[in-house]
């Protein structure tokens, strides 16, 4: 038995085989890394920065609350884990992580611990490859202060160690590797009203995600 079509029909029909058919596209993938500073809530920010602004990206959270350095680089090398971040083949990959590491408790680590894991981290997230088949861009973050007042875990002693030990280590790090780099502790000198403590207020968050954003922007449209 055979079945004709005629013309008109195949012309009704033709836009509907060519939407099937056809891959959907897909915008910039964004992998955010860190701790509960990005567990908590600036990727979801960031979302809607990129939203309004009419560019076509996903943002992962990838924020592991209290990790350190070390905990976080055992999050990365979990064999399932592992592949599973590099399945999403980010675009651009957001680092910011040094908070827990000067903790008053078990999770403090001595400052040339905490670049060597970030070292590691970093050559971990350097071997990604983006939709592109190009290599992942990263970008890596200082961490913002934390009040001297802030509670234990923390103390004056860890206030201390951001200014003077972490956050220039993270810079050389963006140096020595060659990254974009993002002042997250800048960003709330003139604002200490939106970081109460070691997290920011729900607008000290959209803040750090503005933040990220200006670095983001300018990586997105280098690409164009």
């Amino acid at each position: 038995m055979q079945i004709r079509i005629g013309r008109s029909s195949v012309l009704l029909l033709l836009p509907l085989f060519v939407s099937v058919c056809a891959s959907p596209p897909r915008g910039i993938v964004i992998l955010c890394a860190g701790d509960s500073l990005t567990a908590k809530a600036y990727p979801h920010f960031l979302q809607r920065l990129l939203n309004a602004d009419g560019i076509a990206a996903r943002v992962t959270n990838h924020g592991v609350s209290g990790n350190n350095s070390a905990e976080y680089l055992a999050y990365l090398h979990d064999p399932v884990r592992d592949e599973a971040l590099q399945w999403e083949r980010p675009d651009i990959i957001l680092l910011q992580l040094g908070t827990n590491d000067v903790r008053m408790d078990g999770d403090s680590l001595p400052t040339e611990k905490f670049v060597a894991n970030m070292r590691l981290i970093l050559d971990e997230f350097k071997s990604f490859i983006s939709r592109t088949a190009e290599p992942s861009r990263i970008v890596l973050a200082t961490i913002p202060p934390i009040p001297a007042d802030t509670p234990f875990p923390f103390s004056a002693e860890s206030s201390r160690r951001v200014v003077d030990e972490i956050n220039p280590a993270i810079r050389a790090l963006a140096r020595e590797y060659g990254l974009p780099f993002v002042d997250n502790y800048g960003v709330f000198i003139d604002r200490p009203d939106l970081l109460p403590g070691v997290h920011p207020t729900r607008d000290g968050f959209r803040l750090l995600a503005k933040n990220w954003y200006e670095t983001v922007k300018k990586i997105i449209t280098e690409r164009k």
